[in-house]
């Protein structure tokens, strides 16, 4: 993977209008969305439920640009392999939650699909030294997992720096990408971005892209943050 300072975003779905949702996809591509980041929570890992495998293969149905799959289970490694059958480009699940990360990590590649691993705000990034080799993506939430249009934790752009120094003395810097969600907006775009603009791979955003009244300027606004 070669950088560029142009970030990659990934508007999160959980923020479209649902009773309009084939006509938001087409929206969000045509502002210059890069992927569509799919919420998945079970009402166990996390407090939240929202939806499953239906809703992902009618998105499927209808999306060009690909799925950024994020699962929220407490059952990743019996689950993973269906949300790769219904559409997703990349899923992610948490190291919290996974008996077998690397074994999930090689199942998921297998079936044609990039694998990423994810982390609570709470838990320690020394969890992911031995992981992150075998992943593709790792996605550093700046909210506790569960919930839309939380506050972005001050202490984030430190955790990722420290993983992005962790991916560079492991030599795979170059083909991983950090993906950051949780409160971002073009303000705290900046901040995660402000240890250098290579930092930082794929910004997800949810009420700051499809809340925005201009989605291009929105996206545009992301991409260029620095």
């Amino acid at each position: 993977m070669t950088h560029t300072s142009d970030v990659l975003v990934s508007p999160s779905i959980l923020s479209a209008d649902f009773l309009h949702l084939a006509e938001e996809i087409s929206s969000i591509e045509l502002a210059g969305a890069d992927w569509h980041h799919i919420d998945v929570m079970d009402g166990h890992f996390v407090p939240n439920l929202t939806f499953g495998l239906p809703i992902i293969r009618q998105i499927k149905s209808v999306a060009t640009k690909p799925l950024d799959v994020h699962i929220m289970v407490d059952n990743p490694d019996e689950v993973a392999a269906s949300y790769v059958d219904a559409g997703a480009d990349w899923l992610t699940f948490h190291v919290e939650a996974s008996k077998d990360p690397v074994a999930l990590a090689k199942a998921i590649q297998a079936k044609g699909a990039k694998a990423g691993i994810s982390l609570r705000p709470a838990t320690s990034i020394e969890s992911l030294k031995q992981l992150l080799p075998h992943m593709d993506l790792v996605l550093i939430m700046s909210v506790n997992p569960g919930f839309g249009g939380q506050a972005f934790m001050a202490d984030a752009p430190d955790r990722i720096a420290a993983i992005a120094a962790m991916a560079e003395s492991a030599g795979i810097r170059q083909r991983i990408k950090i993906s950051v969600d949780g409160g971002i907006n073009p303000s705290t775009a900046k901040l995660v971005r402000a240890r250098g603009v290579d930092v930082v791979d794929v910004l997800v955003a949810g009420t700051a892209v499809y809340g925005a009244k201009d989605r291009r300027q929105a996206i545009t606004t992301l991409k260029e943050s620095k």
